[in-house]
């Protein structure tokens, strides 16, 4: 039998300023951070912030934390003391109710909500104008995932309506 020898070929080097090498490029890096990026995110890592739609806890958000592997989603956590404020965006949101029981309005509808539950905005073109409640004595928290692509490719806007009553309190 007769041996078999293995050569290995280089790449090619680079074109400078070549638009497909920088895409080439831009898209190794990707892969790279998705497989050496942070995989758990420590809650006592996140602190809690208080927004003009409530009291926020970001897990995951590309620009202030592009460490975490996924820097294609929103995700945090609503903690709903009476009531948010009011927003409009095109919708494609998953709310996952992790404490309390609430309810959420949107365009106009109240849709009631508990522990253990799971709030869907259905995408549209005029947007979904809501508001988030706490119906109950506890805290009421849920979990939200956002998609950017998703939102980028719908053009979403976010334009806020009402700002929330402990935003207002703390400015004045």
């Amino acid at each position: 039998m007769a041996d078999l020898t293995r050569t290995r070929t280089r790449e090619q080097e680079a074109g400078p300023g070549l638009k497909y090498d920088a895409a080439y490029k831009s898209r190794g890096d990707f892969v790279d951070h998705g497989m050496t990026g942070q995989i758990v995110v420590k809650d006592s890592d996140r602190e809690w912030e208080l927004s003009r739609q409530g009291f926020l806890k970001w897990y995951i958000l590309e620009k202030e934390y592009p460490e975490t592997v996924l820097n294609d989603w929103w995700v945090f956590i609503h903690d709903i003391k009476k009531q948010s404020g009011k927003h409009r965006h095109q919708g494609g949101l998953v709310l996952f109710i992790i404490e309390g029981r609430g309810a959420t309005e949107v365009n106009g509808e109240i849709f009631e909500w508990e522990k253990g539950d799971c709030v869907l905005l259905p995408m549209h073109p005029d947007g979904i104008e809501h508001k988030h409640y706490n119906r109950g004595t506890e805290p009421a928290k849920w979990l939200a995932f956002i998609h950017i692509p998703t939102w980028n490719h719908v053009c979403s806007e976010l334009t806020q309506i009402e700002i929330s009553q402990a935003f207002q309190a703390q400015k004045k």
